[in-house]
């Protein structure tokens, strides 16, 4: 999920391509489902952000698809309404630098339990001690956060998984996390 307009971060680039440790941040996510078992990736674009779209029609291996750039519950809609996407599915936002193969397969392995989808969360106590912003909660259980990584699955149940992993808990939305990211890079 890479096309949202990312003003929070107040960065001269698109926020995909915000460099953190001099790579842009779709390319880290990229890398990291890379080397995961995920299979086809595709990468939702959209009008808010034509610089990312162009970059990544030129990356081998990836497969773009535009939608209106509404925001992210609408555009994953879109998506997944695309024939060539079927459950199960992994989405995960451009914004997580740090996220890692084995973290993408241990999500995965979640759902091989069930098939129902799975949001993935941390505990806002966690993004705090990391020094993160902490800019969405969950309705029902407000010192969870969601992390921009789910799995969409096959049946209608859904079920919130909790994370302490901080590679989960540092998504990218303003100078001060890119900083902290950028720290975290090995």
């Amino acid at each position: 999920m890479c096309g949202g307009e990312g003003t929070r971060l107040e960065s001269p680039q698109e926020k995909p391509l915000h460099p953190v440790a001099g790579t842009p941040m779709v390319d880290r996510v990229l890398a990291g489902l890379e080397a995961s078992r995920i299979g086809t990736v595709f990468a939702v674009v959209s009008p808010n952000a034509p610089e990312t779209a162009e970059h990544l029609e030129r990356t081998e291996d990836v497969r773009t698809i535009e939608t209106e750039g509404e925001g992210y519950v609408t555009d994953l809609l879109s998506a997944l309404a695309q024939p060539a996407v079927e459950p199960p599915v992994l989405s995960v936002a451009a914004d997580l630098p740090l996220l890692e193969g084995a973290v993408v397969d241990r999500v995965l392995g979640l759902y091989g339990e069930s098939e129902s989808s799975r949001t993935v969360c941390v505990p806002a106590a966690l993004k705090r001690r990391l020094g993160v912003g902490v800019d969405t909660r969950l309705e029902d259980a407000p010192h969870l956060a969601p992390t921009g990584v789910n799995v969409v699955g096959t049946t209608e149940e859904s079920m919130t998984h909790v994370s302490y992993d901080p590679r989960l808990a540092v998504n990218v939305n303003r100078l001060e996390d890119a900083r902290i990211a950028e720290d975290r890079c090995e």
